[in-house]
């Protein structure tokens, strides 16, 4: 039989406990139902009682919920989530190790925006010390609104001149023959989601100036080829969607001081033949090129509604056959 602990927490004055239990104590609940132990909350003092290996994992996964409510004055379900995820996977939770100065400040939420899982800090970190990264992983991880958000930041400091931000036009079941307008009303919609992370970031009269004056340029990926881009922080979203020429073609437009990003998820494929897509095919081709950096987030780097990260690992079960 394994060994029963009773262990017993206080914490200090300063701490909301409404914001550190949840509402009606549901973290507390989701911390139970995570490790199979009793948590019992009086006063100042929090009662852990199971396995003595899940106990301790349980007052480390508080303690790190502690440490980030104390950073941030907010606690939230999908933290919470991460957190024991963390540490029931290294032993140690990420409240620390995600400790990282904001790029920007959202003017939707008035929030700052930053890494908030490791795979994310790694992501930003990588854009900042490598003028080539490639980053894959699945939805919701946060690959294209980093990406804007550290352009935009560069651009505010000065560090680049222009923003480029493209997207391969790949029909995902509809024809684009059959949509209305002119090639630009085609295909702007396959790039509302960098639209979307533009206008959390700066007012829509800002980004409209910025366009017509070429500072920002929103473009389809094939309007690409010819150029070269000096001073310029370029980024490919939804770059599974491109074929190896079409990725040749792209990382070769980088010039002087220019950063380029690519971002995917090799599990949301739309080209016909999908071993053709030129994000799989470069991991292998620049794998020992120096001065690339290859980033991979996975479900625990999601930042959406926690079920997303249950739908993506129920998906990559069902796609294993198990």
């Amino acid at each position: 039989m394994q060994k029963q602990l009773v262990k017993k927490l206080s914490l200090d004055g300063d701490i909301d406990q409404r914001v550190l239990f949840g509402q009606n104590g549901v973290f507390l609940r989701i911390i139970e139902e995570a490790f199979g132990i009793k948590i019992i909350a009086r006063g100042e003092t929090v009662t852990l009682e199971g396995v003595e290996k899940d106990v301790k994992q349980v007052e480390t996964v508080i303690h790190d919920l502690i440490s980030h409510l104390r950073k941030n004055n907010e606690l939230s379900e999908r933290y919470v989530l991460y957190s024991i995820s963390m540490v029931k996977q290294n032993g140690v939770g990420p409240a620390e190790e995600i400790e990282s100065a904001a790029l920007i400040t959202s003017i939707v939420t008035k929030e700052s925006i930053k890494p908030r899982t490791v795979g994310q800090k790694e992501y930003v970190k990588a854009m900042e010390n490598h003028d080539i990264v490639l980053v894959i992983g699945p939805a919701g991880t946060g690959k294209t609104y980093l990406a804007v958000a550290t352009a935009v930041a560069a651009l505010k400091q000065k560090k680049v001149n222009r923003i480029i931000l493209c997207r391969p036009a790949v029909e995902a079941g509809e024809s684009l023959g059959f949509l209305p307008g002119d090639i630009r009303a085609k295909v702007d919609p396959y790039l509302r989601p960098v639209y979307d992370a533009l206008h959390e970031m700066l007012p829509s009269d800002k980004i409209q100036k910025l366009m017509e004056l070429g500072t920002i340029e929103i473009v389809p990926l094939a309007f690409m080829r010819g150029r070269t881009l000096n001073s310029s922080y370029i980024i490919l979203d939804e770059a599974q969607n491109a074929t190896l020429a079409q990725m040749k073609m792209f990382l070769t437009r980088a010039g002087e001081n220019s950063k380029v990003i690519i971002t995917g998820d090799i599990t949301q494929i739309d080209l016909t033949d999908k071993k053709s897509s030129g994000l799989i095919l470069c991991q292998k081709i620049l794998e020992k090129v120096g001065g690339i950096k290859f980033v991979y987030l996975t479900e625990k780097d999601v930042v959406r509604h926690r079920l997303v990260a249950e739908i993506i690992k129920a998906f990559e079960k069902y796609e294993k056959g198990s």
